[in-house]
């Protein structure tokens, strides 16, 4: 039994019979991935690639709680598996108790095609994409443009068992365009940036179409200083902002007083309004295009992620309804610490609310304003408000009297997103998206553009 030979629904089921523990999860994850890179008008490179991960949770339980081990390993054989198993559970028997100890899930139906061989992708994702890329490189050409960047494609299928009896599995398809269009001199640059399942609903030179019009923008230039600017967010920063704030709305974190989340005094936020405009941010494993995991699946425990919830069923679950914060991210333990609902994070996030107007017409509604491109190298400065801070990237805008006259330099920013979606004014419509930040790892996005009458621009900055 090796990676080769074996399908990971062996591996799991052998993993299971090699325990010793008085509980046992494994999962087994099978990746493959495919890409295209190119510069200049040009393929540079292409490749498969293949691998395989396991990770085995051993459960102990002792006088004083229910310890855990945790020990993973790729490329795994058939002589790595007792090992592998011993090494969790002496793990497990050498921690203490775990804080999160909870029962292992169980009463999870198994999910159809568990004993099925593992999905998987190959160059042959990118048979219609790549000819439309060749058209726009010819096309860039012709323009007086350089075209650099990269596709990629992802396919892990997750295969999760239990010593409880669950037996459940996933396909995760990933795909991600980044596209960025130069001058010849190198002084003006413009980003585009798509997600998708199979690359079929790609269209390369229509993205290739809009970066040559912001290239055009830029062939007028104008300095601006910092300060609080109208400013038009497209989806892919707004994502960039938003994606944070989930990964910073722990339950527990809040109610122990620590984040945006807390209320004075003690306590969470939830039940407080945080968006004047009739917003809602969700997560949903089942939604159209954005499909995620309907389980939890967790190979450490921190935060609001317990190994003890691995198979737990994941909902689909409002963080923001119609403007007011309904819900906090929690694990079953941090749940009964907290008093909230078992809430856990899923892989995607999608906010809704707002007028079915196009970017480009809320360009054309805009007296003067900045529009721009998207975020990049976002850290946090105060969790307490949750203000962050981070660089403008490719392009910043200027638009007068409805119209992008000119390009603008670039912006260091300091905001929060909690306080943006209580100043802004306007919410597009929401359309699938790529984070620029987080793209190597939050991918399933759909977002609207946003409008803030006074983003805070807090310094200028010389960066591309």
């Amino acid at each position: 039994m090796s990676p080769r030979t074996s399908t990971p629904h062996e591996v799991v089921e052998r993993v299971l019979e090699l325990s010793r523990a008085d509980g046992c999860v494994v999962i087994a994850e099978e990746h493959s991935s495919a890409n295209l890179r190119w510069a200049r008008n040009a393929l540079t490179t292409n490749g498969v690639t293949r691998g395989r991960t396991l990770t085995v949770i051993a459960t102990v339980d002792g006088a004083e709680g229910t310890a855990a081990g945790v020990v993973s390993r790729s490329a795994v054989t058939e002589e790595d598996l007792e090992p592998l198993v011993r090494a969790a559970e002496a793990a497990a028997r050498g921690a203490g108790p775990a804080e999160d100890a909870q029962p292992l899930v169980t009463g999870v139906p198994q999910s159809p095609g568990f004993t099925e061989p593992p999905a998987e992708t190959s160059s042959a994702v990118f048979a219609d994409f790549a000819p439309a890329l060749g058209e726009s490189f010819a096309r860039a050409r012709s323009g007086g443009r350089e075209l650099y960047g990269f596709a990629r494609h992802e396919m892990v299928s997750t295969y999760l068992g239990t010593s409880t009896g669950l037996r459940l599995r996933h396909d995760q398809p990933t795909g991600t365009l980044e596209l960025n269009a130069k001058s010849p001199d190198g002084t003006r640059s413009a980003w585009a940036g798509r997600s998708t399942r199979d690359f079929t609903d790609v269209d390369p030179l229509a993205v290739d179409e809009e970066l040559a019009a912001r290239l055009g923008w830029a062939k007028r230039r104008v300095e601006l200083p910092a300060g609080r600017y109208e400013t038009l967010l497209p989806p892919t920063a707004v994502a960039d902002l938003l994606i944070y704030q989930l990964w910073s709305s722990s339950g527990r974190d809040a109610a122990e007083g620590r984040t945006v989340f807390s209320r004075p005094g003690g306590g969470t936020r939830v039940g407080d309004r945080l968006a004047r405009l009739p917003l809602t941010l969700r997560s949903d494993p089942g939604e159209p295009g954005l499909e995620c995991a309907p389980f939890v699946v967790a190979h450490s425990s921190g935060g609001d992620l317990s190994v003890f919830d691995n198979g737990l069923p994941a909902h689909p679950t409002e963080w923001i309804g119609e403007g007011v914060l309904r819900h906090l991210t929690t694990t079953r333990h941090s749940a009964r610490l907290t008093g909230l609902p078992v809430a856990p994070a899923l892989d995607n996030l999608i906010l809704t609310g707002g007028e079915d107007r196009s970017l480009q017409e809320m360009v054309a509604g805009t007296e003067r304003g900045l529009l721009l491109t998207c975020l990049w190298y976002i850290r946090e400065v105060d969790p307490a408000t949750l203000l962050l801070t981070g660089l403008t990237r490719d392009g910043v805008y200027l638009v007068e009297n409805g119209e992008v006259t000119a390009e603008v330099n670039n912006f260091r920013f300091n905001e929060s997103p909690v306080d943006l979606l209580g100043r802004a004014t306007e919410a597009g419509r929401t359309e699938r998206t790529l984070p620029r930040e987080w793209s190597d790892w939050f991918t399933r996005a759909a977002m609207p553009a946003l409008r803030v009458p006074d983003f805070n621009m807090s310094s200028v900055s010389r960066g591309v």
